[in-house]
């Protein structure tokens, strides 16, 4: 029996769908009961602040597969350390033979943010006992259909300038994971995930731009910028500083290589950015296209 925690994510709704349609054994874990009966599949209530609920919820499960939110600007890295080392140590308790764990790329310890408590998160993991895999995934695809990804005027909000990044689409990474869940290859690895091309934030938009059959400019917003645009809607300035650091990486290069890591665990090759983008097309039109006036 598999748990999936983070059921209702990108990755984690995928995933779910997946292990459904192939008939394997799963429970999905989410903290509102109406929403684990819309997934339409066995589930648990529980919250990774209670671990009570976790206990439950790991009942008769032999593998997990564990996914949760990121660091947040209250509370920070150590809260999301703690929630994770937490199920974690539950996961030990009930005897799960191998737990498969949603990492960052380059994620490592003392790093910012997310790469810094995934780093930890991820050593407290290989030292725990159950066998473990890492899934460290570039960006996702999936926040090119985020409102926030564009300006009111449908252009696409960049950051990174001519550095071509490699995204991938959360349907291919629950992929990776319900192959390392359900075999037995993989365990005592990591493994990083990219789409199959890297794109440049105006290569993206004239992507977006031939499945929106219009025009969507790139609006720049660099490192620097991004700071002053985040503290002024509220966002602490150390953690707008600590992300503009981890921008700048990528501005470096950090997400640029292409690894074959999607087509070794399942077989076939990632997604594209023009088949996720016809893929969710009216979600697309929905983020990006500009309110009539």
């Amino acid at each position: 029996m598999i748990l999936v925690t983070g059921a209702t994510g990108s990755i984690g709704a995928s995933l779910v769908r997946q292990l459904r349609d192939s008939g394997t054994a799963f429970r999905a874990l989410v903290r509102d009961g109406s929403k684990g009966r819309a997934l339409g599949c066995d589930f648990a209530v529980g919250d990774f602040d209670d671990p009570e609920s976790i206990a439950v919820a790991l009942d008769g499960v032999d593998r997990l597969f564990l996914n949760g939110s990121g660091v947040e600007p209250v509370g920070g890295k150590r809260a999301m350390v703690r929630r994770q080392t937490a199920v974690i140590d539950a996961a030990r308790e009930a005897g799960v033979a191998h737990v498969v764990k949603v990492s960052v790329w380059h994620a490592r310890q003392g790093a910012r943010l997310s790469q810094g408590a995934h780093g930890e998160i991820d050593a407290y993991l290989e030292a725990s006992g159950p066998a473990w895999s890492l899934l460290r995934p570039a960006g996702f695809m999936q926040n090119f259909l985020a409102p926030g990804a564009y300006t009111p005027e449908g252009d696409l909000i960049g950051s990174y300038g001519d550095t071509p990044v490699s995204h991938i689409d959360c349907h291919d990474i629950a992929a990776c994971a319900a192959a390392l869940l359900t075999g037995e290859a993989g365990r005592g690895e990591a493994f990083v995930l990219t789409g199959p091309e890297a794109l440049t934030d105006a290569e993206v938009a004239d992507r977006i731009s031939a499945a929106l059959g219009r025009t969507v400019a790139r609006a720049e917003l660099p490192p620097g910028a991004l700071v002053a645009a985040m503290t002024a809607q509220g966002m602490p300035r150390r953690f707008a500083e600590d992300l503009a650091v981890l921008v700048g990486e990528v501005v470096s290069g950090s997400q640029s290589g292409v690894t074959a890591s999607v087509r070794e665990l399942t077989g076939r090759p990632p997604r594209t950015v023009d088949d996720f983008l016809a893929a969710n097309l009216p979600a697309l039109r929905a983020a990006a296209v500009p309110p009539v006036v």
